[in-house]
């Protein structure tokens, strides 16, 4: 309704000053949410879920009754980051350089049955677990350098997977600058460093040194002039400092390049004389090879030489031995025959000088007289 300016002898806006709301009635005001405080609910509400879920996974989780974890412990060995291409016979070839591999088991997804990108290895002596644990950390498999550690999960107390919130992974603790980018092996106490940096730099995003805050935790006024004036000239300065310093990278980089154009020339060339000399090497593996076999078939054909003379000197020793025999044999008869032929001849001769004799014997056949018989 209007009033009347006759009653209140205001005009203008004061004629409504009746219909404004009673300062006693009016709400408290609501406090906003800042971006900062939004962003940490939301990872909150995330962290509770999360913490559920974990919770019910270690509550099933039992290793020392895990059907696929079975064999000794102690002499089994955990691999990660495995290429999803590595086969296990890959696998096998790589890691029985230390030891027999009793068994390996890589583990696969149960959805989709594809490769998780690591595995457990069983050895079938301590000793081969302890050299794949010294010596295989690290190893470049695939293109992949593979982590090599111990099974935790049945040796360690109170052991918890990456999957249940433990592990010793560092390549997701928090930001860039805190997480573990190296291959290899973790040290637990890296590993503790690291989380706690990364909880004090989430500390701090929450916290900024540029949100004053009084006691009560309320946001202080702004700043006055001289504070906004100097911002201003510390952000120019981190401007001109941002330019000359991609200026510098630019120059740099540019160097760099043709640094590294000259390196790439000097490796071709290196490659260039390496691959000569290895050709001039090989055709002076393949001379030898040429003058081995020809040296070879020369020894050959002596040796059948050899041979040939041999087996002609056993047959001329047999040739020799067998006329050599029948030549004894001849002369044997021969000299028989002639040994006949005197004994024929003497035989003769005595009876023709006993032709012309007379012998008288007595009765014992004796003889006692030789008389001639006179012709």
């Amino acid at each position: 309704a209007v009033v009347s300016t006759q009653s209140t002898g205001l005009t203008g806006v004061g004629m409504y000053t009746s219909l404004f709301e009673d300062p006693a009635d009016t709400p408290a005001p609501v406090k906003q949410p800042t971006k900062a405080e939004r962003r940490e609910e939301k990872r909150q509400e995330k962290i509770e879920r999360h913490t559920l879920i974990v919770e019910r996974g270690i509550a099933r989780w039992d290793p020392h009754n895990d059907p696929n974890a079975t064999g000794d412990a102690f002499k089994t060995v955990f691999v990660s980051r495995i290429n999803y291409d590595t086969r296990e016979e890959k696998l096998r070839r790589e890691f029985e350089e230390y030891g027999y591999i009793r068994r390996i088991h890589m583990v696969k997804s149960a959805m989709d049955d594809k490769p998780r990108g690591y595995a457990f290895i069983e050895y079938e002596t301590e000793k081969g677990m302890r050299g794949a644990f010294k010596y295989g950390d690290g190893k470049k498999i695939d293109g992949r350098r593979v982590v090599v550690d111990i099974e935790r999960g049945r040796t360690v107390k109170n052991w918890k997977p990456r999957r249940l919130g433990g592990g010793l992974g560092g390549s997701r603790i928090g930001p860039p600058e805190v997480n573990i980018t190296h291959s290899g092996r973790v040290d637990p106490k890296q590993y503790k460093e690291k989380l706690e940096k990364a909880e004090a730099l989430r500390l701090r995003s929450l916290n900024p040194d540029n949100d004053e805050e009084d006691g009560d935790g309320e946001r202080s006024p702004s700043r006055d002039r001289s504070e906004r004036r100097r911002d201003d000239d510390d952000r120019g300065r981190r401007d001109d400092r941002r330019m000359n310093r991609n200026d510098n990278d630019s120059r740099s980089r540019g160097r760099g390049d043709d640094r590294k154009r000259d390196d790439r020339d000097d490796r071709r060339g290196r490659d260039d004389g390496r691959r000569d000399d290895r050709g001039r090497r090989d055709d002076d593996r393949g001379r030898r090879d040429d003058d081995r076999g020809r040296r070879d078939d020369d020894r050959g054909r002596r040796d059948d030489r050899d041979d040939d003379r041999r087996r002609r000197d056993r047959d001329d020793d047999r040739y020799g031995d067998r006329k050599r025999d029948r030549r004894g044999g001849d002369d044997d008869r021969e000299r028989d025959r002639k040994r006949r032929d005197r004994g024929e001849e003497r035989s003769e001769d005595k009876g023709k000088d006993y032709d012309g004799l007379k012998v008288k014997s007595d009765d014992t056949g004796v003889p006692d007289q030789v008389e001639i018989k006179a012709e």
